[in-house]
């Protein structure tokens, strides 16, 4: 029998609202899954989540911004310029990283394909110790966490939005157990994922990062996986996948400067699920991340489904811009050092 994909999503996700005007809106998800009603994706399941136990925020982050977040319960209040609350945002938070944690359980205990937390709020720029950025749990690194705790010994968390993970990338940059990829928009918020960015101390090597300038199309994206992250991936022989998935790297997003399209996505979700599949049984979670074009976003979400579901998918032919030549050659030099497969 053909297990599921799992979908982990839940109106809850909806009830975060940063105010008017604010591009992280509850509309979003809302116009993910009316495209996903509309266009249900056989092989699919949708599942209801739980929220994260305190032990699996703590996994992640400190005693002072779990209880700095916890007091900013049942108000609306703002973290910074970016990042605001209402009164059920923080019962949101813990359900969107409780939703991953749970993605991770299904997949590593072989009931599940693959899946998908379809949450919000986002998570990657959370660090340790601040929420920033739209994000106030870092979703992906607590589900890092919890697969090594059910037995990954090695989690690649892959991170194909538009901006840096900062935030997973202080995580696990001290750590050879978690290797972070992030291929982003360079210069740009919130700064940080230059090429000589390869981690720190025993974690040296372990964080990739690839940054492009604004326009990159599919073409280029196809050159990054294919002379960087995957061989690096591959390498590395993760026993889990994760993908941060966020979508303002769509031609149509009104924050990002990229020029991805649908099928881009769509090609870069068939990589990572036949990278799972190499190295892992197939393991492998996406986590979404941004997206600020409802268009872009839902149609992108339902083509990435549509691959986890079974679907394969290849990036349009393209030549590789030249601007993108030079990002992943600084890269490739920058860890060439610690991987001979570059």
């Amino acid at each position: 029998m053909t297990l599921p994909t799992l979908l982990f999503t839940d109106p809850l996700f909806l009830q975060h609202d940063p105010g008017p005007g604010h591009p992280e809106s509850p509309a979003r998800l809302r116009s993910i899954l009316s495209v996903l009603a509309r266009a249900p994706v056989a092989g699919t399941q949708v599942r209801a989540p739980r929220s994260a136990t305190p032990a699996e925020l703590a996994s992640v982050h400190t005693p002072e911004l779990r209880h700095a977040l916890l007091e900013m319960a049942g108000q609306q209040g703002q973290i910074d310029a970016d990042t605001r609350v209402s009164p059920d945002s923080y019962d949101a938070a813990i359900l969107a990283a409780g939703a991953a944690v749970g993605a991770v359980e299904e997949v590593m205990a072989g009931r599940a394909r693959n899946a998908f937390a379809l949450v919000r709020p986002p998570g990657h720029h959370a660090e340790p110790g601040q929420a920033m950025g739209f994000c106030l749990f870092n979703n992906v690194a607590i589900a890092a966490e919890a697969g090594r705790k059910l037995g990954a010994e090695r989690v690649l968390v892959l991170d194909w939005d538009v901006h840096h993970g900062n935030g997973t990338q202080a995580a696990f940059e001290s750590r050879r157990d978690v290797l972070y990829q992030s291929v982003h928009q360079y210069p740009y918020y919130p700064g940080t994922g230059a090429p000589h960015e390869v981690g720190q101390g025993a974690g040296e090597g372990f964080t990739v990062n690839c940054g492009l300038p604004g326009g990159a199309t599919d073409a280029d994206y196809r050159s990054i996986f294919e002379d960087l992250l995957l061989p690096v991936a591959d390498a590395f022989q993760p026993q889990l996948v994760l993908v941060s998935a966020g979508f303002d790297p769509h031609r149509s997003d009104p924050i990002g400067g990229m020029m991805a399209t649908e099928r881009g996505f769509a090609a870069m979700c068939s990589a990572v699920r036949s990278l799972a599949e190499r190295v892992c049984g197939g393991k492998l979670v996406l986590v979404m991340e941004g997206g600020y074009s409802l268009e872009g976003l839902s149609q992108s979400v339902h083509a990435c489904t549509e691959v986890l579901a079974g679907r394969q998918d290849s990036f349009p032919k393209g030549d590789t811009s030249p601007d993108a030549a030079q990002a992943i050659a600084r890269s490739r030099a920058a860890l060439r050092p610690y991987w001979s497969c570059l």
